[in-house]
């Protein structure tokens, strides 16, 4: 096939992705409009449950981008954002024969000869591909992720028509400037789409918790990946869920592991992993007792400048010691603007209730009378409606991925009923804290991996 009847191929492939999102959201959007213009608001759970229907039959990275929007406070209602965090993967699993067509693409007419073994039936399956087990010539056990064919094609469809949904919420008197979310969203998804990317993302997350027993990396075989294909050492585990019955202190050692696997890389590195979803994670047990976490997916991690940092430490101190001007100071570095009494007093609802059990010097739950659903919903709600007379408000770009990732913390928590002194865990992790620090320590891992520097 020539160069050129390829792209015509890709071209092809992206066009028919258009009209399949663009009628699909279309028309829950024109049906939203409607019931907006005839003052039903366009916000009932029947058009929820269209648009998750809607959705739901595209398949594929559509998927991946409406749970992720889901996640975000306020960036659609409530209602929507229950409905789209329902939502999973439908996409068919590959074949044996397309699978073997596919892995010959990315290693070779001889790629089974660099194998001991290597099971054709997925294992399981994902929103940009299905992983495969194998084990490498000498026996070790590895997790194949393959990527589904034309999937550029399918992220770029896709997110053309992300702006339809923000949009249409702006049109509903929205207060979020979500322009920077867009630009977010896009950048990160796109990279999900690199599988060398995500295993420097691997090897980074080696070096940051090296140090660290409680949470496990697996490593990856570098000789048998690519831009599509990523081979990791396959780590043992059970989920995380399947532990809820366990006594308290299992779940307390659980969650204390997850805790350092988020904090210790963003408050020592200036990095975070910013995707939640509890099959990200599986638990691994020692004498047939829990013991930690294996961190599985490194798609969607987020490197953030060591300024970004200092701005979390300084927001944290200046709440706990009442001190206005360092608070103001933090939301000023984050690159908030137009900072009025009445706007740093509503964004500290929101701070307050993240920051809250942070801030307690006691053991206890990381909030009381809530379902990981629901959790973070009713700050959100009262943020919003201090935000209505003010108008939009634009929030970093970096906020997308930072409070996602710590409204899913705190969902695992919840769901396992854990019991800590959260205070103490995060003093640990900032002791002798400074940003010159953490552009030190950055820099030096970034460059051991190849990666770029944000800072």
């Amino acid at each position: 096939m020539s160069d050129n009847d390829s792209e015509a191929n890709r071209f092809s492939a992206r066009a028919a992705r258009y009209a399949r999102v663009g009628a699909n959201v279309g028309g829950v959007a024109a049906r939203m409009a409607g019931a907006r213009l005839f003052g039903m608001e366009g916000r009932d759970a029947s058009n929820a449950e269209a648009l998750a229907k809607a959705l739901g039959g595209l398949k594929g990275p559509i998927m991946k981008v409406a749970q992720l929007v889901a996640t975000i406070p306020d960036v659609v209602p409530p209602e929507y954002a229950a409905e789209l965090q329902k939502l999973q993967s439908q996409a068919p699993p590959m074949g044996a024969a397309f699978v073997k067509r596919r892995m010959m693409a990315e290693l070779g007419a001889g790629w089974r000869e660099r194998f001991g073994e290597f099971d054709l039936r997925p294992a399981a399956a994902a929103s940009l591909g299905q992983v495969h087990r194998a084990t490498t010539l000498e026996g070790a056990p590895l997790a194949c992720k393959l990527q589904y064919p034309d999937m550029e094609s399918a992220v770029e469809a896709d997110l053309s028509q992300l702006d339809v949904l923000f949009s249409l919420h702006r049109r509903m008197g929205a207060v979020i400037d979500t322009s920077e979310i867009v630009q977010e969203i896009g950048a990160r998804v796109r990279e999900e789409l690199d599988y060398r990317r995500e295993a420097q993302h691997a090897a980074l997350y080696r070096i940051m918790l090296g140090q660290t027993p409680e949470v496990r990396v697996p490593a990856v075989e570098d000789a048998l990946s690519t831009k599509r294909l990523l081979s990791m050492h396959w780590l043992e585990g059970t989920p995380i869920l399947s532990h809820k019955q366990d006594g308290q202190a299992v779940r307390d050692r659980i969650s204390t592991a997850m805790f350092k696997a988020w904090w210790r890389p963003f408050s020592h590195h200036g990095v975070i992993h910013g995707d939640p979803h509890l099959g990200n994670y599986t638990v691994f047990s020692d004498g047939g007792e829990a013991q930690g976490i294996n961190l599985l997916d490194y798609g969607c991690i987020r490197i953030f400048p060591p300024s970004f940092v200092g701005g979390v430490v300084d927001l944290y101190r200046g709440l706990q010691t009442g001190d206005d001007a360092r608070v103001v100071h933090a939301y000023e570095t984050w690159g908030f603007k137009g900072l009025s009494k009445e706007l740093v007093d509503t964004l500290n609802i929101w701070a307050r209730f993240i920051y809250g059990p942070l801030l307690e010097d006691r053991v206890r739950r990381i909030a009381e009378g809530v379902s990981p659903a629901e959790y973070g919903r009713k700050q959100a709600f009262q943020v919003h409606q201090a935000l209505k007379a003010r108008g939009p408000v634009k929030v970093p770009r970096e906020f997308v991925f930072m409070d996602r990732a710590a409204i899913g913390l705190g969902g695992v928590f919840l769901h396992l009923d854990a019991e800590l002194n959260f205070h103490r865990l995060f003093e640990a992790e900032i002791e002798g804290f400074s940003v010159e620090q953490v552009a030190r320590r950055q820099g030096e891992a970034l460059l051991q991996v190849g990666l770029q520097g944000k800072g």
